[in-house]
């Protein structure tokens, strides 16, 4: 069959009827929940590894996909593609932590210290704002599942001189639980390779300046009410399903592209740890 290199002839179809839209380019974010086309498994966005999306089902199960075409985000096409990390300014290339971007280092192996977080949003976070940093500096960051576990995760770690820990927990205020178990850690028997530090907030999610959310405060949640449950309720989003707050994180953090859609009383904190972790 010879190639016909003008294509179709127009008048063999309905001309009239209008071209469906492409697909939306959308960035694969950790939590950004989609399905996979033709396929039917649905998961959340929980790491990049090179050219390809890992996705984790409700089940916990977690596969591999190639970056593109072929998903849907809430039952529409979409294609996915790695988040941007690095963004030029001034002729150089800044990370989002507003670091000149470091493009031409090795691999480094990873530090024996540590920066734990109380959970993965945290984590998320952390990293979409000082990954580069952390990887260019060895450090690597874990998520506690909550403070209460502190004491205990230090006893199995073992922190000393060259395998420091760093820990940024939230609500850390006067008075609070959290001001308590940082006060006895710092007492210990490895306070001095330990530091905890923490911001102010309820929750991490509150780091993000309202205004990336059209907001001039965050909404005040009524006590006895779960804090992220409350948020959504205010916001009118789902949240009736873990996988509802995990979409509403997604929501959140989507806002975030750089260290100043953060407020400064994280952004110190986190500086903070990587300066005590990288410490020779």
């Amino acid at each position: 069959m010879e190639f016909d290199r003008y294509g179709n002839d127009v008048l063999a179809t309905d001309w009239r009827k209008p071209k469906a839209a492409p697909p939306a380019i959308v960035e694969a974010a950790n939590d950004l929940v989609v399905e996979l086309a033709g396929d039917g498994f649905c998961g959340a966005v929980v790491g990049i590894e090179g050219r390809m999306v890992r996705l984790e089902d409700r089940r916990g199960k977690v596969r591999l996909f190639p970056l593109g075409p072929g998903f849907l985000l809430e039952g529409k096409p979409v294609v996915l593609k790695a988040p941007a990390a690095l963004k030029p300014k001034g002729g150089r290339m800044v990370s989002a932590s507003g670091s000149i971007a470091v493009t031409d280092a090795k691999a480094r192996v990873a530090r024996a210290s540590r920066i734990f977080v109380e959970g993965r949003h945290d984590a998320e976070l952390v990293e979409k704002v000082w990954g580069h940093d952390l990887r260019v500096d060895g450090v690597v960051v874990e998520y506690l599942e909550g403070v209460d576990h502190l004491e205990e995760l230090l006893a199995q770690f073992k922190p000393r001189a060259g395998r420091r820990v760093g820990v940024l927990v939230d609500h850390l205020v006067p008075g609070s639980k959290e001001s308590r178990i940082a006060e006895k850690v710092a007492k210990g028997p490895w306070g001095a390779d330990v530091l905890v530090v923490g911001h102010p907030y309820i929750d991490i999610w509150q780091s993000v300046k309202p205004a990336r959310l059209g907001l001039k405060a965050w909404p005040v949640i009524p006590k006895g009410t779960e804090w992220k449950h409350g948020i959504c309720e205010a916001f009118r989003w789902p949240h009736a399903e873990q996988a509802d707050i995990a979409r509403a994180w997604q929501r959140i953090l989507s806002r975030v592209d750089t260290y100043a859609d953060l407020e400064p009383a994280l952004l110190g904190r986190v500086e903070q740890l990587i300066d005590f972790v990288t410490a020779e």
